[in-house]
């Protein structure tokens, strides 16, 4: 991470206690029943299988770590825990780099995208700080635009984060961003934060929207987009991975961001996402004050499943 987010002396202890209800679900269920058992049998990998399903892990994914101890000998009952730490932080790492993509000195376009109510205008509110906070001169596209009460949301995150907006109510949301990009150019703003609609009820129409989007961010600045972001609460647990794959199709996501993460048990969606997709954690969101946005940290999060 470039700056924009503090360093946390005790933040391994914190983020055990966002996640503590993801390692009772997905860590401590299984190491309590499998631990003691002998040898993996048909019976305990059943049960293991179906506890890590339980906790959001997903189908597919717990299918291949289950079968990997169906077909071996060497790893033991009482190795179980040690043996997903290895996994969960392999799938990580393969995933990607966490850090948020900057680049000091040039316009830095963030596309932020996902389901209504899944927290996006919050978390864009809560960027925006992060970045007014260290300096940056920030710009907020409200390319939501046939919803009165976000960009309404938006214009209030704005003003508490000190950054400023193009709005035009009921406009054509590309053209709201191709006013953005302009204006970011000629002003020489940092950072331009675009918000979108996430109507995914109407999924042909919305995707058609946001590709628009996305040429005009192309055409006007195409070496200046960092990051394609969806925004997935974590509380949706197993539809997360259904978010993902629309948006993933249609728009070529780089990265996600979790919100809600403190007090879900369904926190394993980070590694369900990082396994079918390849795609990395960039950010999360811990709680409902402005400083409660924080970059997602691969080691961290393993160490505090299972320390």
């Amino acid at each position: 991470m470039f700056g924009i987010f503090s360093k946390i002396s005790n933040k391994i202890d914190d983020l055990k206690q966002v996640v503590s209800k993801t390692t009772q679900s997905l860590v401590d269920n299984v190491v309590d029943t499998v631990s003691s058992e002998e040898e993996f049998s048909e019976f305990v990998l059943e049960d293991m299988e179906d506890m890590l399903i339980s906790a959001d892990l997903g189908v597919d994914y717990t299918s291949e770590l289950v079968d990997k101890l169906r077909n071996q000998t060497k790893i033991k009952p009482s190795e179980v825990k040690k043996y997903l730490k290895s996994e969960f932080t392999k799938t990580l790492s393969e995933a990607g780099s966490n850090v948020l993509n900057y680049v000091d000195g040039e316009l830095n376009i963030y596309f932020i995208c996902g389901v209504n109510g899944a927290g996006k205008t919050t978390l864009i509110g809560k960027l925006a700080h992060k970045f007014k906070n260290n300096g940056k001169r920030v710009l907020i596209a409200a390319a939501d635009t046939f919803r009165a009460a976000a960009e309404e949301q938006l214009d209030i995150w704005s003003k508490r984060a000190g950054a400023d907006i193009v709005r035009h109510d009921k406009a054509d949301p590309a053209s709201v961003v191709y006013e953005a990009i302009q204006k970011a150019n000629a002003e020489k703003y940092d950072v331009v934060l675009v918000d979108t609609a996430g109507r995914l009820q109407n999924k042909f129409n919305l995707m058609e929207e946001l590709s628009k989007i996305k040429g005009v961010i192309n055409k006007l600045a195409p070496d200046n987009l960092r990051e394609c972001m969806l925004v997935l609460d974590a509380n949706t647990g197993q539809n997360g991975l259904q978010q993902a794959k629309v948006f993933k199709d249609s728009v070529d996501l780089t990265s996600v961001a979790l919100t809600k993460l403190d007090g879900s048990a369904k926190g394993a969606i980070i590694l369900a996402i990082a396994k079918e997709f390849s795609l990395p954690i960039k950010l999360i969101g811990v709680g409902e004050k402005m400083t409660d946005l924080q970059e997602f940290n691969s080691d961290d999060f393993i160490n505090a499943l299972f320390e």
